[in-house]
């Protein structure tokens, strides 16, 4: 059975080729022009002029993944237990495996550019509509959450802060600094070359640094030790602690932009194993 309208491939004896790729079965793709092409997905994304370099590129993706999901991993090891990181680790390889068939997807055709592009591909209009809708909801949903917690953490630093307007509006607390923090923010979204927001994602990085090395200040210098024991296994904790490490790779959406923003995106594949 054809997906989207496409033709089925048939083997000799009349029934359908499992052996080639869903998605060489439709029309639109362009794959095959090149024979060596065809045989090496990645070599079918040629540089484009400007990119980002595979250094700036990571940059990008350890800013992305990075943060509050890795300071993160202490409350889920209290919730889960210490055996709750062998979630962590298949976590980690269901993402590095998909990532690397994202990558492949994506070099089998110059039109697939993206998720909502591999859905229509998969499953025609609907799929697009569905995957585009899932995809934008998770991403507007992780920048609110970050936004919130920028504004608690720094209600929690300067306390008592507020802001009047004219004597019409007062804000105060979490909601001036929410509102600051995302004023402080949009600029960056104006930025057309990743390999420039790279410089910001090395900030990212640094301070994703320097708050480990506070921690570890925390319980080496300032006497808050290495007492505490946890526990080996919580097993009503463990949707917590799934959910939490699932967090740490929450930057997945954006793995195509950072490959459609490389200079070399045959390289791409070796940025998502260094994550």
């Amino acid at each position: 059975m054809a997906i989207g309208g496409a033709a089925p491939h048939d083997s000799p004896g009349g029934l359908p080729d499992f052996e080639k790729p869903l998605l060489h079965a439709h029309g639109g793709l362009q794959a095959g022009k090149d024979p060596a092409a065809a045989h090496d997905h990645e070599a079918q994304c040629s540089p484009e002029a400007g990119g980002a370099t595979s250094l700036r590129t990571c940059f990008n993706g350890l800013n992305a993944l990075s943060g509050v999901g890795l300071l993160s991993i202490p409350y889920a090891l209290a919730e889960g237990g210490w055996l709750s990181l062998v979630l962590l680790l298949l976590v980690a390889i269901v993402c590095c495996y998909t990532g690397q068939l994202l990558r492949t997807c994506m070099g089998a055709s110059p039109d697939v550019r993206g998720y909502p592009d591999i859905g229509a591909l998969a499953f025609g209009a609907k799929g697009r509509f569905a995957v585009s809708a899932f995809m934008y909801a998770e991403l507007y949903l992780v920048a609110i959450g970050f936004l919130i917690l920028e504004g608690d953490n720094l209600d929690k630093l300067f306390p008592g802060t507020s802001l009047s307007l004219g004597g019409v509006l007062v804000l105060s607390g979490k909601h001036l600094f929410i509102v600051l923090v995302s004023i402080f923010i949009l600029p960056t979204t104006w930025l057309r070359n990743l390999g420039v927001l790279a410089y910001v994602s090395a900030s990212g990085v640094l301070a994703s640094v320097v708050l480990v090395f506070c921690v570890l200040w925390a319980a080496v210098v300032d006497g808050v030790g290495f007492q505490g024991k946890g526990t080996m296994l919580n097993v009503s904790g463990l949707p917590t602690a799934l959910g939490l490490y699932t967090f740490c790779y929450c930057g997945h959406a954006i793995f195509p932009t950072l490959c459609n923003s490389m200079k070399e995106k045959d390289k791409f594949s070796k940025c998502i194993d260094r994550y």
